[in-house]
């Protein structure tokens, strides 16, 4: 079942942040557009390549307004023991958060119960607390924080102008479909 325009949960996770250790919240991430970005563990394999792309794109999710919170079922220590260790991870300046009870993987339906991992989800949530992108890929299958970014742009405009939608391949500045009836089978 799609999680699309359900409202998130309360929670209360630990982060491994900019060298802390901090308590995350929902009410701390309402607000805001964010990118809750689940992978399967620290020291992997495909996972260090795709924090390290967020990593690299993460001025460009700020100015759209928009926190990152990474997510695994690792602990926060072992999130700081990665960043220290990892030159890729020690890149990363967003918000590592740890979910080791599966809070999370849980109420965003990603884990995998017999490994106690989570799939490879990225859940785009509004600044009122409601899902509206939601992507789950095999877990071989890395994900780009491009089409991320595009998403979550797309998300926002048609949020500001709900008479219009966005089609595919979409970007900021171009043009964009308002539905109607004259539409129906020309497009």
């Amino acid at each position: 079942m799609s999680l699309i325009g359900k409202e998130i949960e309360d929670f209360t996770v630990k982060s491994f942040h900019n060298g802390e250790i901090e308590t995350v919240t929902k009410d701390d991430v309402l607000g805001k557009w964010g990118l809750f970005f689940f992978y399967p563990a620290d020291f992997t394999f495909v996972c260090p390549t795709e924090l390290e792309d967020l990593a690299n794109n993460y001025e460009e999710f700020q100015k759209a307004g928009c926190e990152i919170y990474s997510v695994s079922c690792d602990t926060e220590f072992v999130h700081k023991a990665w960043h220290d260790e990892s030159e890729r991870i020690g890149k990363v300046t967003y918000q590592m958060l740890a979910d080791p009870a599966h809070v999370l993987a849980k109420q965003f339906k990603v884990l995998i119960k017999n490994a106690g991992q989570a799939e490879r989800g990225a859940f785009i949530v509004d600044p009122e607390g409601t899902i509206q992108v939601e992507m789950i890929t095999a877990g071989g299958i890395g994900r780009n924080a491009d089409e991320l970014l595009r998403l979550l742009k797309a998300a926002q405009f048609v949020a500001d102008h709900g008479d219009q939608v966005c089609p595919a391949k979409w970007q900021p500045g171009e043009e964009t479909l308002a539905p109607s009836l004259d539409l129906v089978g020309l497009l």
